[in-house]
């Protein structure tokens, strides 16, 4: 009995010793750009930027393959914190608009659940033929809960200003009429 769990101790000691040296040696360098953008992303895989996954829109981005405004979820503080990464000017035509989030109607829910599941962030609670709800902390404005909605009850809305995301508006242009 002895010699075998020593047997099975030693040859396990011996196989990770092994596995140490081959994961050291055997390393397949990566793009350390790569990682410091996959961090900086907000990984919560929705896909709304049209890669499957933050890891896929890290890459986009490392190779300059996609613009830095790719990530909704992500805001316009990722879009200057990537901008900066990367070295790129920001296009700041390209910003579509106030960050919207999702709302439930209450008076047309059926409690259906259809869009709890789909929510890559859980901000939607409630539970089977209920009312239900949004975090509104937790809402990263995604819309896939919007698109399975069978009572079209779930909207995206802007964000309600408040003292912590109120900024001073961008003054419009105006040459001369």
């Amino acid at each position: 009995m002895i010699a075998a769990v020593l047997s099975l101790t030693l040859l396990g000691l011996a196989l990770g010793w092994v596995l140490g040296l081959a994961a050291r040696y055997l390393r397949v360098e990566s793009n350390p750009l790569h990682e410091e953008i996959q961090q900086l992303l907000p990984g919560v895989n929705c896909g709304q930027c049209g890669y499957p996954g933050c890891g896929g829109a890290a890459e986009a981005l490392a190779a300059s393959k996609a613009p830095v405004t790719l990530c909704p979820p992500g805001g316009p503080t990722l879009v200057r914190t990537l901008a900066a990464k990367l070295g790129v000017a920001v296009d700041r035509a390209s910003n579509s608009g106030p960050p919207l989030l999702a709302q439930v109607n209450e008076a047309t829910c059926i409690g259906c659940a259809h869009c709890g599941g789909r929510c890559p962030t859980d901000a939607i609670i409630g539970a089977p033929k209920q009312i239900h709800g949004v975090i509104q902390d937790a809402c990263i404005g995604c819309g896939l809960c919007v698109e399975v909605c069978p009572t079209e009850c779930l909207q995206l809305r802007p964000v309600t200003p408040v003292l912590k995301n109120w900024h001073w508006p961008k003054p419009t242009l105006s040459f001369g009429v």
